[in-house]
């Protein structure tokens, strides 16, 4: 059963349609790949996923619910987990804290903090010097890796990435996309943006957005 779907989804941004009739299923254990070139809708679509955006007709399920009778706050914070592809990363803490930030605004509790959150840097590549630097000291990679543990702070079962390797190297891409493809293996569902054709390849399923020139 999937646990994202979207249904004849249709999105304009004035009198220019965006979106038209996407109709998409995702499931929990695969990597999927939207790609497409620019300006055919696929920051757009990421945000429709995420809740950031609504669409202007059609429907996005969550496990069968339309997510418009879904608290947002509620979405973002517990199910969904977002990687921007400006990392949006708060500079001046250190990326310990940063993971640490993401369980408070979740509500997380129960655990050790400090403790849970050092665990995820470490599952995704960092040592415990680098989860201790602040965001401003760390390079591209290591704060993709810092996106990614934030990401994961309070177990969702949806990650969804805009363009996750975009700004990498050959071999930290490879790093990314391997941490990516273990957590669809422990059967989260990850959606990523991509224009990369190596990325695409890695995934399980790939959706191309074709860009709408009517209006």
């Amino acid at each position: 059963m999937s646990i994202l779907t979207l249904e004849n989804i249709n999105f304009s941004y004035g009198k220019t349609k965006v979106l038209k009739d996407i109709s998409y299923e995702f499931e929990n254990g695969k990597m999927y790949c939207i790609v497409g070139k620019s300006g055919a809708g696929k920051t757009t679509l990421l945000s429709l996923l995420s809740g950031l955006a609504k669409p202007h007709s059609g429907k996005i399920l969550y496990k069968g619910e339309d997510i418009k009778n879904t608290d947002k706050y509620k979405y973002r914070s517990k199910y969904i987990g977002v990687i921007f592809q400006s990392f949006n990363l708060i500079t001046k803490y250190t990326a310990l804290e940063n993971v640490m930030l993401s369980m408070d605004i979740a509500g997380v509790k129960g655990i050790n903090k400090k403790k849970k959150a050092m665990e995820l840097l470490l599952s995704v590549g960092l040592d415990e010097d680098e989860a201790n630097r602040r965001v401003l000291k760390l390079s591209g990679g290591q704060m993709q890796r810092v996106a990614i543990a934030r990401a994961l702070s309070y177990d969702p079962e949806i990650i969804l990435a805009d363009e996750p390797t975009g700004n990498l190297d050959t071999e930290t891409q490879n790093e990314i996309m391997e941490i990516f493809n273990s957590l669809a293996e422990q059967g989260k569902c990850v959606i990523l943006v991509s224009h990369s054709p190596d990325v695409a390849k890695m995934c399980d399923e790939c959706y191309e957005l074709k860009r709408n020139s009517k209006k």
